[in-house]
């Protein structure tokens, strides 16, 4: 699969592990998009996608100047729609954020609207902004998750290899169940690098064997795709493969180069609020 990526030419413009010049004023031509359809493409989906939902982008290095110079922090909180054309590109999107900061703006929300419009640009789709500064960093929760931990199962593992086959659910059992696992690992599609996450899963439909479901979370492990990309690969294949007939799936992402990516998909509810883990 990664070897596809690589060959494609929509992809060959990316900085995606390449040396790259760090800008530190203001550039909108770093934001790089990836279309969307690259990867739903392989993965069967169409023009009708069978969930809504959005990834919120938070990034904790956002930095500016104000009109006389002194140096603004906050945490960026950008919210892109599951049906905008493009993903925004990770790497490009740090390196975007870096050109703020010796660059001036009068007011925080000239900086919003900036964010704004670039991002819905690059994304081609429904981009909200929202800045927390730094006064109000105090106010941000952390969330405990409620429902089923599955990696207390003990079980033994000698392949991680993507397998949807390994996903079992009783159809006899109609259920409705929250279950979670801070154990979903997956690669950078270029550079290999490791992305972590926690995973919810919310469905109404035959009972998921809570094994199986484990089993298939972990095979991602040495998996190369996008942050957005794994999640709408864990929906479909749930939903092929154990027949939910409502069904969402979050995945939090731990923060690399400054941002957490967060794809929320369901086919049935609205996306929950912004939930920050421990480990975010």
């Amino acid at each position: 699969m990664s070897q596809d990526y690589h060959n494609n030419p929509q992809l060959a413009g990316l900085a995606l592990g390449k040396s790259v010049t760090y800008s530190d004023h203001y550039d909108v031509s770093l934001l790089q998009p990836v279309p969307r359809a690259l990867n739903r493409n392989m993965i069967g989906l169409t023009n009708e996608l069978p969930f809504s939902g959005n990834d919120i982008w938070n990034g904790y290095e956002l930095s500016w100047l104000n009109a006389k110079g002194m140096p603004q922090v906050a945490i960026l909180r950008c919210t892109v729609a599951y049906d905008s054309i493009n993903i925004i590109e990770s790497k490009s999107f740090k390196l975007y954020l870096n050109s703020f900061n010796n660059s001036r703006f009068d007011s925080i929300e000239r900086v919003k609207s900036v964010l704004t419009t670039d991002l819905s640009q690059c994304a081609q789709g429904t981009v909200t902004v929202d800045i927390i500064p730094n006064c109000e960093f105090n106010h941000q929760q952390l969330h405990i998750p409620k429902g089923t931990l599955l990696d207390t199962l003990d079980l033994s593992f000698d392949e991680y290899v993507v397998s949807p086959n390994l996903l079992q659910a009783n159809d006899r059992e109609i259920v409705q169940e929250f279950l979670y696992s801070n154990l979903l690992k997956s690669n950078c599609l270029i550079t290999n690098q490791p992305d972590w996450a926690s995973v919810f899963i919310k469905y109404t439909g035959p009972r998921i064997d809570h094994e199986s479901l484990l089993r298939y979370l972990i095979s991602f492990r040495q998996h190369n795709e996008f942050h957005e990309q794994c999640v709408e690969r864990i929906f479909c294949d749930l939903m092929h493969n154990c027949r939910c007939e409502q069904l969402t799936v979050l995945a939090r992402y731990t923060r690399r180069g400054g941002l957490d990516i967060n794809p929320f998909r369901s086919n049935f509810e609205s996306p929950y609020p912004d939930w920050r883990l421990i480990r975010q």
